[in-house]
């Protein structure tokens, strides 16, 4: 919210999973986002965003995104750059972590972190899937 609030972004796409009807990551984002004032007409919810590859396919698939600020935890933002600059997407990255994690849970997001960007790698350069795709709705920024 802070990018948007100092006019660095027009626009937030908030994308996770919603697979489960007690799981939407988008709109706990939402809420979180309305909570600290976000007006809800600059969100645009990616309710497929299943994984980071799915993110950044689909930002520029469905959602006509060229370029971006991505706003994650900063374990994931090489990875989470490395793939959208691999699907074509100019991308730059924010960490978004707001206090310092134990050292248990960084070993934990580490080693999730070490297989998840062996299947990028294999997604990007090898196996290509396509995620769930929809009709094109470009994001507005006016």
């Amino acid at each position: 919210m802070e990018l948007f609030f100092a006019g660095k972004v027009k626009k937030l796409l908030l994308s996770g999973d919603n697979r489960f009807v007690d799981y939407n990551e988008p709109g706990a984002m939402r809420d979180y986002a309305l909570a600290l004032g976000m007006p809800e007409e600059h969100m645009v919810l990616d309710y497929a965003g299943r994984r980071t590859y799915d993110t950044c396919y689909r930002a520029k698939a469905i959602f006509g995104v060229t370029s971006a600020i991505l706003v994650t935890q900063e374990f994931h933002l090489p990875r989470a750059l490395y793939t959208c600059q691999m699907l074509g997407l100019d991308a730059v990255g924010v960490a978004a972590d707001q206090r310092r994690y134990g050292v248990i849970s960084r070993l934990i997001w580490n080693s999730r972190e070490l297989f998840a960007t062996l299947t990028a790698f294999w997604d990007l350069h090898i196996a290509h899937p396509l995620p769930v795709l929809g009709k094109y709705e470009p994001i507005q920024l006016d």
